[in-house]
């Protein structure tokens, strides 16, 4: 799944969920999911990033059996009908396994595989693809009062200890993607200290995501900003920084217009 030399991968996302921040409810049905995943592909997404329970600020827990109920259908019928990568938002090494039977082939896991004792030796059975992201703290707590001594050089220990604890349980190091978890117990001016350190996690020889889309971080930048859906500009802007830093991907809402951002950045620098 490696990003094309000209720019990034696009990651379009689909929440089947009733309380994702951004777009929750709005596909919460099967039909409703794999329709939203089809446009996507019109739209020139790379990669679907298929995800039954909100990691939102507050965010309630969903049962595993109740999050392959809502992811697996989805996952078949796209890989029914299309050749892309899908990607399942999991932090469950039952959903992740259901996901890859189903025709996923990266996991994208915002618990960097801390959510049980057995979630490495998981990944290294399924073979797949793995997004390690860093959190702090849990969905429900994260955004309570934020602290690093030094939130860069944290974050970059935490990935590399987690990168390190992977293939210890036997994923293949070329597997392993790292995501710094823009939004995900940090500050606005956590979150502006990481986006500007971009390239020092790029340098750390892993695949990097970024997932930057309608975050919160950016109605703190504009107070206007108040839905996610107005927050178009600002996601643009940090997935544009991302791609001139190297990111291998960025997960998004907006794939039409990121895909148009990024081709014609790539244009300008081809020129």
């Amino acid at each position: 799944m490696a990003s094309p030399a000209s720019r990034p991968r696009v990651m379009g996302i689909v929440n089947v969920t009733p309380d994702s921040f951004s777009d929750g409810g709005k596909y919460l049905g099967a039909a409703d999911g794999i329709e939203h995943a089809r446009r996507l592909i019109a739209q020139g997404a790379d990669i679907l990033d298929i995800g039954g329970e909100s990691t939102r600020p507050g965010a309630a827990p969903v049962s595993e059996f109740d999050e392959i109920l809502r992811v697996v259908p989805i996952i078949e019928a796209i890989r029914a009908a299309s050749d892309i990568p899908i990607s399942i938002d999991t932090m469950k090494p039952g959903v992740a396994r259901a996901a890859v039977r189903a025709g996923a082939s990266l996991w994208n896991d915002v618990a960097a595989l801390r959510f049980s004792p057995e979630a490495p030796e998981v990944a290294a059975e399924l073979g797949c693809e793995v997004v390690l992201m860093h959190m702090l703290g849990q969905p429900g707590t994260m955004q309570d009062d934020p602290r690093y001594d030094d939130v860069v050089a944290e974050v970059e220990a935490f990935l590399l200890a987690r990168a390190f604890t992977a293939m210890a349980a036997g994923v293949a190091k070329e597997k392993i993607w790292l995501d710094p978890g823009i939004g995900f117990g940090k500050t606005v001016a956590h979150n502006l200290a990481l986006l500007k350190a971009l390239p020092r996690f790029v340098a750390l020889g892993y695949p990097i995501l970024l997932g930057a889309s309608r975050k919160r971080f950016i109605a703190g930048l504009d107070p206007s900003a108040g839905e996610a859906t107005d927050r178009l500009g600002g996601s643009l802007a940090a997935h544009l920084a991302g791609a001139a830093s190297g990111v291998a991907a960025v997960r998004v809402h907006d794939v039409r217009e990121t895909v148009q951002a990024l081709d014609v950045q790539a244009a300008i620098a081809g020129a």
